[in-house]
């Protein structure tokens, strides 16, 4: 019971720190929580905790603040984490069904997080390699030399041009870019390299031979493609507001190095918790920048069925049933994210007494908002 009510204990205290950012004292712990017990036994109690790691007492008459291993203990033990309210959710709908682009939908997510927490926010968009074929165009641009024009199914727009010789007849080009787009749509880029081989190999096929090879060729690059296109920062300027001067200059200098940042959040963003959400707080981000920093993320991307996502309390509603912005609401009320695999990361940097519970809300709505978004026709939705 002595250990049971202690963690009781610590997590009135790290609530009080996260709301008032002031150490905790157990008169003020007793008066705002019902304890069932004295103030001489919560004081007791937080000596305890102190001794144990999970709190510290950084003046000899203040109170105690939590440690790395407290903020471990409560993020851990979160009972619940709260949605987002109604209000909120029709506020990202909104916001991100004017999107008309995948770079805007992701701007804009990192923007609206940032807007949210009041903390840094990173969007990462899909590498190439993990995205798909949706269609691809090919069109002369010289007398040898065509472009290809190849869309996602992430949204992502990529373009090749393809060195050719003998340059196929505009015919023959139309009926071949008509024939990859039947067999290859839908599959992995590397996937659809084996196919264009075995179309290309095909004598029926052979006054298009040298397009399929180049195109092939260029399928290959976007399937070792392992980086993700661009990474989208919001909210910098708000860590001024809630650091000291002597921490900004190694967290920005955290911030400006992306590679460390896309490794550290697409690591959690693989491996996260039961909420679908990775939290790192201090050492545990292994990056110096970040030692008084968390970092909270969520993978987004492919949903293992498409009713993970389009389920919800507007599914009953007429003329709602199919309708993209509905389907975009809808996923702020999944219980799971339902990803089959996560295809890039979306998430929130702020300090360590970061209100955790809101946070992980937060990441996790927008998470499934951009899910759901890349799932309405394979792109962005728009009005």
């Amino acid at each position: 019971m002595t250990q049971s009510r202690r963690m009781l204990v610590l997590r009135a205290v790290v609530e009080d720190y996260i709301r008032s950012q002031e150490p905790v004292g157990s008169t003020s712990l007793t008066k705002a929580h019902d304890l069932g017990v004295s103030s001489a036994t919560v004081r007791n109690d937080m000596a305890a905790l102190e001794d144990e790691g999970y709190l510290i007492q950084p003046h000899t008459s203040a109170g105690r603040i939590p440690t790395e291993k407290g903020y471990r203990y409560f993020v851990d033990r979160l009972a619940t984490v709260m949605p987002l309210s109604p209000a909120q959710r029709s506020g990202i709908a909104t916001f991100l069904s004017g999107s008309v682009s995948l770079q805007d939908t992701l701007q804009r997510a990192a923007r609206l997080l940032s807007q949210i927490t009041g903390q840094v926010a990173v969007v990462a968009s899909p590498a190439l390699s993990k995205a798909t074929l949706r269609h691809v165009e090919i069109v002369p641009v010289g007398a040898s030399v065509l472009l290809a024009v190849v869309i996602t199914d992430t949204g992502r727009v990529a373009q090749h041009t393809l060195a050719v010789r003998p340059m196929p007849a505009a015919d023959d080009l139309s009926r071949f870019c008509d024939v990859v787009n039947q067999q290859c749509s839908g599959l992995s880029f590397a996937a659809a390299v084996d196919r264009l081989h075995a179309i290309t190999a095909d004598p029926a096929w052979r006054a298009a031979s040298s397009v399929g090879e180049s195109l092939a060729a260029a399928f290959s690059t976007m399937a070792d493609d392992e980086r993700a296109n661009e990474m989208y920062v919001a909210g910098a300027s708000k860590l001024a507001h809630q650091r000291t001067p002597a921490d900004l200059a190694p967290l920005f200098d955290a911030l400006e190095e992306q590679v460390v940042i896309m490794r550290l959040m697409s690591t959690l963003s693989e491996e996260p918790g039961p909420d679908g959400v990775g939290v790192a707080i201090g050492s545990e981000t292994h990056t110096p920048g970040l030692m008084h920093a968390s970092v909270v993320t969520s993978g987004y991307g492919r949903t293992a069925t498409a009713d993970a996502e389009t389920t919800g309390s507007n599914a009953d509603e007429p003329g709602k049933t199919g309708d993209a912005r509905t389907a975009v609401t809808d996923a702020a009320n999944a219980d799971s994210t339902g990803l089959a695999e996560p295809l890039a990361f979306v998430g929130s940097i702020g300090p360590t007494h970061m209100d955790y519970a809101a946070t992980i809300a937060a990441v996790r709505a927008v998470a499934r908002y951009l899910t759901a978004s890349l799932a309405a026709d394979g792109g962005p939705i728009g009005d």
